[in-house]
């Protein structure tokens, strides 16, 4: 019998660790420092990969954009984005399903974190859609799958650290993003006349307008929707503050969560004036809480990487890929299978930096373009986001709406299947990805 490798014990004291209900960074850590002393390594150079894997000047990105999406939805940027989006498409065969749908893309290229944007706007959405006829739970399935495309609509979190682990320009991963992210969202429009399946009473009432102050009603449509773009301009211009600084080269994508942080705090304080001490306490509270969370995983996966490079693993799982077949597409398959598959049990970064060591190699061997490859796994987990058992948006789709965890996974079943079709669609397509960034070189 085959010995073995520390390796592959470590990969497996990992999920033994997790199947014990314990954290995936103490998972992490606790089997990556096991693996090290194996292979008799002493903890003091534990230290100093930890010091050298989080000192990394791309990563000050993660806790600034978290912090600048929820300061965008407790200063008030997401209701009056909402009532915008009311008006202008509300009208549409779908209503606030539409609406609903164009909010969470258009709040990914705000918030960059899928449960971030959950908790941002989920509230909002559910109720909205649920006046407006829609069952809660269909309802909340949308909003989960719409807040995973924050990881790829830019800018994002995921690919922030997909760039880092792949040593790839983060700007031109924003650039590639647009064009399959957008996809991806409309696509979620093709689930819209399952909503029926989800039968529920009908709340009736005016929607939306219900939930956020809305005297205009009376109004033609121009002026109305005049008011509400007028009302929430600072807010629908904070996309093009974000991005148009990075791909006109103002900023870096880094900086770019900075300026985002910033931008909210002089909309929330001199624009609407919703910002109090006590909000901005509570949201600094929420954001360094959810910072810490993942700042921990980057942390700790660092370490494990190290063990997984030292022990050839990376050779050696990279060997076995390649040896599955002559067809790059199938290995592509088998790549996103895994990736969906490890989406239901753990979240997008600890997948990134346990999986993607391994898959990079075999990427760079084939020849795939290291940024449509990104964008690609990218959409592979933002649809782990919604997935069960571990899909973190459906926990906090269940936590803000109060509806049970099993009834907003059913809800999101046509949107799983849309999404996996958009992914389908990205990866068959790699200029979907491409053109955009080759365009603007």
């Amino acid at each position: 019998m085959p010995e073995i490798g520390v390796g592959t014990q470590m990969v497996a004291l990992f999920f033994l660790l997790l199947a014990l209900r314990l954290p995936v960074a103490f998972a992490l850590g606790l089997s990556a420092i096991w693996a090290m002393w194996r292979l008799g390594f002493g903890l003091d150079l534990a230290g100093d990969l930890i010091a050298a894997g989080i000192a990394k000047f791309a990563l000050l990105a993660i806790p600034f954009f978290i912090l600048a999406g929820n300061l965008m939805g407790s200063v008030g940027i997401a209701a009056r984005m909402i009532r915008f989006f009311r008006i202008l498409v509300g009208g549409l065969p779908g209503g606030m399903g539409v609406v609903g749908t164009v909010v969470c893309l258009f709040w990914g290229a705000v918030s960059g974190s899928g449960p971030a944007s959950v908790a941002a706007i989920g509230p909002l959405i559910v109720k909205g859609m649920a006046q407006d006829g829609y069952a809660r739970a269909f309802a909340a399935g949308l909003v989960c799958t719409g807040a995973a495309l924050s990881i790829v609509i830019p800018p994002s979190i995921g690919l922030v650290v997909y760039g880092v682990i792949a040593e790839t320009s983060i700007a031109d991963l924003f650039i590639a993003a647009i064009v399959p992210g957008l996809v991806c969202g409309l696509l979620m429009l093709l689930a819209l006349p399952f909503a029926h399946i989800y039968r529920e009473p009908v709340a009736g009432g005016p929607g939306l307008a219900a939930l956020i102050d809305d005297d205009d009603d009376d109004l033609p449509y121009g002026q109305r929707l005049y008011r509400a773009f007028k009302d929430g301009f600072w807010g629908l211009l904070t996309p093009i503050v974000i991005l148009g600084g990075i791909y006109s080269g103002i900023f870096t994508p880094t900086e770019a969560a900075i300026v985002a942080t910033v931008y909210a705090l002089a909309i929330g304080a001199f624009v609407h004036r919703t910002l109090t001490f006590a909000s901005f306490y509570e949201t600094l509270w929420e954001s360094a809480a959810s910072s810490a969370v993942v700042m921990l995983v980057v942390t700790y996966a660092g370490l494990f990487g190290w063990v997984v490079t030292v022990d050839d693993l990376v050779g050696r799982y990279s060997a076995g890929l390649l040896g599955l077949s002559d067809e790059p597409w199938i290995i592509l398959a088998v790549v996103l299978v895994v990736i969906l598959v490890a989406g239901m049990f753990m979240d997008a970064i600890t997948i990134m930096f346990i999986a993607l060591p391994i898959f990079l190699p075999v990427a760079h061997q084939l020849g795939w373009d290291p940024v449509w490859f990104g964008v690609t796994v990218m959409i592979a987990l933002a649809i782990g986001l919604f997935t069960p058992p571990v899909g973190i948006n459906l926990f906090v789709a269940a936590f803000v709406t109060r509806l049970p965890l099993h009834a907003i996974a059913a809800g999101a079943l046509p949107f799983l299947v849309t999404s996996l079709i958009g992914l389908a669609v990205v990866a068959a397509f790699p200029w979907l990805s491409l053109f955009l960034v080759d365009a603007l070189k």
